[in-house]
């Protein structure tokens, strides 16, 4: 799962997959703005068939927040 969102988050921000690790934070490490997070989370929804609910997506702050939302939703 981990390795899945890195691979896309790596793709969606033109960085190489080295870069995307677990405890960058998405918006201040990687440099994605508002609209990327929220193409990515389209992404990830359609990828995994859930939703993310609104009030959790504020608290996905690293790559690891989303692996673990993503695993939560997915079981």
């Amino acid at each position: 799962m981990l390795e899945k969102i890195q691979a896309m988050l790596a793709e969606a921000l033109n960085l190489p997959v080295e870069k995307v690790a677990p405890d960058a934070k998405i918006v201040e490490d990687l440099g994605a703005d508002s609209l990327d997070v929220v193409e990515l989370l389209s992404q990830l929804e359609d990828e995994f068939g859930i939703i993310i609910p609104d009030e959790e997506v504020e608290g996905l702050v690293t790559v690891a927040d989303v692996a673990a939302e993503l695993e939560k939703l997915t079981k």
